[in-house]
């Protein structure tokens, strides 16, 4: 079974606080993706792939190149905070009781991602639509403006889907452990190598399930394989001593499997939209998702285990870059490249700055004012802390 010693993550698969013993490698995974994040949503705001969300293609090219990165990255990036996630929680309910979880991840997750609707994502939101036609075509079609403004407010969730779907989990976990008592946690500590790679399969049938229709984040069972699978397998110690000495296999499995992915669908079958079905739903998709988010968390245990004082500053701020990149990136689409005030170039870089200033800079500023930093960023209204 896994060693117990403290752990508490900001925010369960995004932000990190300091603790007297830390797995520096989760911190690492989680700053790292977000940063991908970050990046794969400007490629994503100007996309050519037919990926509803962003403002679309500004250039006149007929294939935007750089617009594979999405196929590369996207199957993988979340699973792997979700897989974070789950072990962070396991370690989380290791030192503290399941009352003081669920008040914790109330507070970190749910708060922001309802009540911080209204305090501050709405203005994502206003943005969101603003980048299409949905105020005038819901105003055309004779929408109530009280109801325009809570499509609005419901828009501004953006990001935020992530947390909404991880208090729901966490949620479930706590169900899940009172019905099991611990056994399925012992049984997981005893994970072969050869059931690690059959976890495959669970992933992949779980991805044909629970699936919203027109909104495709919202994968319920899928994200939810993974959550599981890090609290109740990869958070023993056993289990990640074998991930780690397969870690170069897993890297070159999972790297091979991701542009396998990108080509196939990018290049030569000229550009589908890899975010919805069918393409979201099949073997290949599933083997990225899973192999690749193994290859991230093998390579980071046995390679990225290490902070220094870079690495310290990413964590800590690592939830506020993910809850703000995005409002800084849709801004510049609207107001530089929507009117076409800037040439693309110009767009794509601009908007990438602004997404890592407004990530930055607003979690500085929320941070620190009382109340908003309760309702945006769950930030105990009693005391200030980074998270």
């Amino acid at each position: 079974m896994r060693k117990l010693y403290m752990y508490e993550s900001g925010h369960d698969g995004v932000g990190a606080k300091t603790d007297r013993r830390r797995l520096s490698y989760l911190d690492n995974i989680r700053w790292i993706t977000v940063v991908l994040v970050v990046v794969y949503h400007v490629f994503y705001m100007y996309n050519a792939e037919g990926v509803l969300g962003g403002l679309g293609k500004i250039t006149d090219l007929k294939v935007q190149p750089w617009d594979i990165y999405q196929y590369f990255v996207y199957p993988w990036f979340m699973p792997v905070l979700f897989l974070v996630a789950g072990i962070s929680s396991g370690l989380y309910l290791d030192r503290h009781s399941e009352k003081e979880f669920i008040r914790s991840r109330t507070r970190k997750l749910l708060v922001p991602s309802t009540i911080g609707l209204f305090a501050f994502q709405f203005i994502q939101g206003y943005v969101s639509m603003s980048l299409g036609t949905a105020f005038s075509d819901l105003a055309a079609a004779g929408v109530p403006k009280p109801v325009i403004f809570l499509i609005m407010v419901a828009s501004g969730s953006g990001v935020l889907w992530f947390i909404h779907l991880l208090w729901l989990y966490s949620m479930i976990l706590v169900l899940l452990r009172k019905i099991e008592k611990g056994s399925l946690l012992k049984l997981g500590a005893k994970t072969p190598v050869w059931m690690i790679a059959l976890f495959y399969f669970p992933a992949w049938g779980a991805g044909q399930i629970l699936n919203t229709p027109i909104v495709s984040v919202y994968r319920f069972a899928f994200y939810f394989v993974f959550f599981i699978l890090g609290y109740y397998v990869f958070s023993n110690d056993e289990v990640m001593e074998k991930l780690k000495k397969l870690a170069v296999p897993l890297i070159l499995t999972g790297a091979a499997l991701c542009v396998i992915f990108s080509v196939y669908y990018f290049i030569v079958c000229g550009g589908l939209n890899y975010a919805d079905k069918p393409i979201n739903r099949n073997p290949l998709f599933a083997a990225c998702s899973y192999f690749g988010s193994l290859a991230v968390l093998s390579g980071m245990a046995r390679f990225g285990d290490f902070s220094n004082g870079f690495t310290k500053w990413m964590s800590r701020k690592s939830f506020g870059l993910y809850v703000f990149h995005y409002l800084g990136i849709s801004s510049v689409a609207l107001i530089f490249a929507k009117p076409g005030l800037l040439p693309a170039p110009a767009c794509y870089v601009l908007s990438l700055a602004a997404g890592f200033a407004f990530g930055y800079g607003l979690y500085e500023m929320i941070s620190r004012i009382p109340f908003f930093r309760w309702a945006v960023l769950g930030i105990k209204k009693e005391k200030k802390r980074n998270v």
